[in-house]
């Protein structure tokens, strides 16, 4: 799979986290690898991992986020784009296999096949902000 393909497994899986407890993540995990037939062992450790990682900064992720958005808090933001931006931010800060405009762009697209009309946009400007 491509970076593109588990950036996007990762972003459905950390979703999740918006209408589950953390303690029942492990069965979720389980069960969306079961229907995840194209992906090699490597790839759902790499899904797994960077899940995991990301879901443990959430707290401190919307802290940044709140710290640097205008009127939109994370508890006003659509849950899709909360989630691609929880994921950006953490590629930003603490992944270093991604570069930072990588991550913005990876965010946009996301953003593009899974949010509204205005989520590319807003996703890209809270990031630019971010990343000044």
């Amino acid at each position: 799979m491509v970076r593109r393909e588990l950036r996007e497994h990762i972003f459905k899986i950390l979703f999740q986290i918006e209408f589950n407890d953390m303690s029942d993540m492990p069965e979720h995990l389980m069960l969306y690898f079961e229907n995840l037939e194209s992906a090699t062992d490597e790839d759902k450790e790499y899904i797994k991992n960077k899940f995991e990682a990301a879901a443990k900064k959430v707290e401190e992720i919307d802290a940044i986020l709140n710290e640097k958005t205008t009127g939109w808090k994370t508890t006003r933001m659509s849950k899709v784009d909360l989630t691609i931006l929880r994921l950006a931010v953490y590629e930003m800060k603490w992944d270093d296999d991604v570069p930072t405009g990588v991550a913005i762009n990876e965010a946009v697209e996301l953003a593009k096949r899974f949010s509204g009309e205005e989520g590319p946009a807003f996703v890209n400007g809270v990031l630019g902000k971010l990343a000044d």
